[in-house]
């Protein structure tokens, strides 16, 4: 796999990275169970997170948090992860940014919001539909209990 121009490798994306055509297969072959042991490990390490940290902090905390935990488990997760997108075969740098990519397969956003609403539904979606990616978490942390209204998870 190589890299291009990037200096921080937290900053590598699924479009700034190319692949051979063996790894670009075998990312399209990660089935739904392997998604699935995935999204329920980012879930458990979110409930750790929210454990010791409570509702009430602003978002980067959260995702820094949770970066650890994942990391902590054995899984790949990048930050702020740059989001080209194509515009009738333009391709543009409007400051779109992942919160969290874990294991170059799940994209993760990470919200301190008094609800969620469907404009946060709306921008993982089209997160997912630009990465090609298949499914996505949105966390929201300013929650009594996460697993109680602080979890969606959302499929392309």
């Amino acid at each position: 796999m190589e890299i291009n121009g990037v200096g921080n490798e937290e900053r590598c994306l699924l479009p700034t990275i190319r692949r051979s055509p063996n790894e670009e297969e075998q990312m399209q072959q990660l089935s739904m169970d392997e998604l699935n042991k995935i999204t329920e490990a980012i879930i458990g390490a979110a409930i750790e997170v929210h454990k010791h940290l409570g509702p009430g902090l602003l978002e980067p905390a959260y995702r820094e948090c949770l970066r650890y935990e994942l990391i902590e488990r054995g899984y790949l997760a990048l930050q702020e992860v740059p989001l080209p997108l194509t515009y009738k075969g333009l391709k543009l740098d409007c400051g779109c940014r992942l919160d969290l990519l874990v294991n170059d397969a799940v994209i993760v956003e990470v919200k301190s919001v008094s609800d969620l609403t469907p404009i946060h539904d709306a921008q993982l979606l089209s997160y997912l539909k630009i990465s090609g990616g298949k499914i996505g978490l949105l966390l929201n942390f300013n929650v009594k209990i996460l697993k109680y209204g602080g979890i969606k998870r959302l499929a392309n």
